[in-house]
C-alpha cells in the first residue's frame, strides 16, 4: 500500500516518525510534514506565498507550508496515495479541537480528494514522560489488515485518539461521536519593553464533558476512541453501513488484542 504520512507537529516529531518507522516495511510509505510546529493552524492553505520542498533523507521532505499544504503538494507532485495518515500528534484531538487541528485538516484535505485517510493523535501527551507513540502503527497495521482503511467512503476520515498508555492496559478500541473538551476563556495580556501591549491565547485544559459514547469519555476511560468525520456524503445508508463494518472490526480487534 502507498502511504502519505503528514501532521502539524513538523517532519523532526517523534509522532510522526514513530508511525513511518513502523509502517515503512511493510508498505511504501512517504513523509511530507511541516518544516516548523504548526500546532492548531487548522484548515489553512498558501495562497500569497510560495510553497518550498526540502529532502530531508528517502522519502522524506520538509514543507514550508501548513498541513493541508502537504498534502496539497504531495498529491500533485507525487503519484496518487492508497492512504494518508496524519500523526501520530502530540496531544489529543477530541470534541471541538478538531476544527483548530493542523493534524486532522491534513486528512481533511485528503478526503475532499476522495483519498482514504486516517487522523491519529496521542491523548495526555507529555514533553517530560515516556509516550506510547508505538501503539499508533500497531493500531494502524490492524486496520490496514482488516481491510477497512480501503473501504473509507468518499470524503470521509476516521479520527483516533489514544490513550498514553502501554498496549496491554489498553482497555479496548471503540466507535463514538463527537465529545466536548472544556477549557478556560484566559488571554494573557503583558507589556513588551517598549510599553506595547501584546496577547497570549490559550485557556487551560479543564477536562471534558463526561457523556457515556463520545471520544472524550472513552479515552479518558483508557480505550482508543475512533470516529468518523464526513463531507458531502452520498446518502445517510452509506455511512450507516461503514458504522456498522468499523463496529465489526473493532469487535475483532479487541477479542484479538484486549480481551481480558
Amino acid at each position: 500500500m502507498k502511504i502519505l504520512l503528514s501532521n502539524d507537529d513538523g517532519f523532526n516529531a517523534e509522532g510522526i516518525n514513530e508511525l513511518f518507522v513502523g509502517l515503512n516495511n511493510d508498505h511504501k510509505v512517504m513523509m511530507i510534514a511541516p518544516d516548523q510546529e504548526r500546532s492548531s493552524c487548522g484548515h489553512g492553505i498558501t495562497l500569497t506565498s510560495p510553497i518550498r520542498m526540502n529532502t530531508v533523507d528517502q522519502n522524506i521532505f520538509s514543507c514550508s507550508g501548513t498541513p493541508a499544504d502537504c498534502i496539497l503538494v504531495g498529491v500533485g507532485k507525487f503519484n496518487k496515495p492508497d492512504l494518508v495518515i496524519s500523526g501520530i500528534n502530540h496531544g489529543a484531538n477530541l470534541g471541538q479541537d478538531r476544527f483548530y487541528s493542523g493534524t486532522i485538516a491534513a486528512a481533511r484535505e485528503a478526503a475532499f480528494r476522495d483519498i482514504p485517510s486516517i487522523a491519529i493523535s496521542l491523548y495526555q501527551y507529555s514533553s517530560d514522560l515516556k509516550n506510547h507513540f508505538h501503539n499508533g502503527p500497531r493500531f494502524i497495521k490492524e486496520l490496514i489488515k482488516s481491510g477497512i482503511a480501503s473501504e473509507i467512503p468518499n470524503k470521509t476520515l476516521i479520527n483516533i485518539n489514544l490513550p498514553n498508555t502501554a498496549w496491554e492496559k489498553i482497555e479496548g478500541a471503540k466507535l463514538c461521536v463527537t465529545g466536548h473538551q472544556i477549557y478556560s476563556d484566559d488571554i494573557i495580556e503583558r507589556i513588551d519593553t517598549r510599553g506595547n501591549s501584546y496577547f497570549w491565547v490559550g485557556g487551560k485544559y479543564e477536562g471534558h464533558l463526561e457523556k457515556n459514547g463520545t471520544d472524550a469519555s472513552a479515552v479518558a476511560a483508557g480505550h482508543i476512541s475512533v470516529d468518523l468525520q464526513y463531507f458531502y456524503h452520498d446518502t445517510q445508508t452509506q455511512m450507516q453501513e461503514f458504522r456498522q463494518r468499523i463496529e465489526e472490526v473493532l469487535i475483532d480487534i479487541n477479542k484479538e488484542h484486549f480481551s481480558r
